[in-house]
């Protein structure tokens, strides 16, 4: 008796059954409605944030005219930004390094540089205490006054821009630059005219993750900024405190704004193939 094969069902078919789109709605409801609630309500005219009075925008002219909290938000654009270029410096260079170079204990240094990555905050946010509480002078002018916390993001934001430039170069032909100084190139100029362009979406994707992970750090700043360094996480975090106002929400959706466009743009460099 002839055995008849049933066709072998495609990924998308599964979205046709009742149970997927079920099961896919209440995933998307769960990981989307409170930031869904939060944007809507920091357009609530009222003061009180469990009520919708209306629609209105002065909470985002209240949030534009609250000097503390304009502050904090220059603080972390400029932690976010020098953040992002040395950590970029630091990870694009330690992810060539294992990649080109074999040597003893390099299976230990490739540990040892995820180690930030996988470290829960809280500890990384302690021990980062510790050591700036001993060895970083205090009473800095600005920026300096945000050199330690600047530091702090450093550490645990480079190891993300070098697993993401690592995962680019698994891909990359090493024969091309190879072939390069054969035709006479130095080898700063084959890294700068062969490697360099095939990597270079991995690198903007990874500086974009970078600054991404330090604008909206919160456990490690809590633990490392001084009284004259306030963040915008750390700000927002001391408003709710008194009551979640849609001053709040406003602040808030700002900074969802900024990660978002950030994640998106670098989803879109990870993704640009080799051409």
């Amino acid at each position: 008796m002839k055995r008849i094969k049933t066709p072998k069902a495609e990924p998308l078919d599964y979205l046709r059954r009742w149970w997927m789109r079920s099961f896919l709605g209440l995933f998307f409801v769960l990981l989307y409605a409170p930031i869904v609630t939060l944007v809507i309500f920091s357009f609530n005219d009222s003061k009180r944030n469990i009520v919708w009075r209306g629609f209105t925008t002065k909470y985002y002219l209240k949030a534009m005219e609250n000097d503390s909290l304009i502050s904090a938000f220059v603080n972390s654009l400029t932690i976010a930004v020098v953040s992002m270029i040395i950590s970029v410096v630091l990870g694009v260079a330690a992810a060539v390094l294992l990649w080109r170079f074999r040597f003893s204990l390099r299976c230990v240094a490739d540990g040892l540089l995820s180690m930030p990555i996988v470290i829960p905050e809280i500890c990384m946010g302690v021990a980062m205490l510790v050591f700036f509480n001993q060895w970083w002078p205090r009473d800095l002018a600005w920026p300096l006054s945000l050199g330690n916390i600047m530091i702090a993001h450093i550490t645990f934001t480079f190891p993300f821009v070098a697993v993401i430039v690592r995962g680019r170069l698994a891909s990359v032909n090493r024969e091309l630059e190879k072939a390069a100084m054969d035709l006479g190139a130095t080898e700063w100029q084959a890294m700068r005219d062969v490697l360099l362009p095939q990597i270079r979406p991995s690198v903007i994707a990874g500086a974009l993750i970078a600054f991404t992970l330090s604008l909206d750090d919160f456990v490690i700043t809590y633990f490392t900024a001084g009284p004259n360094s306030i963040t915008l996480p750390v700000k927002i975090n001391s408003m709710v405190r008194f009551s979640v106002t849609p001053e709040v929400n406003a602040a808030s959706t700002v900074l969802i704004v900024i990660t978002i466009a950030a994640a998106i743009l670098a989803m879109r460099f990870q993704n640009i193939k080799k051409e």
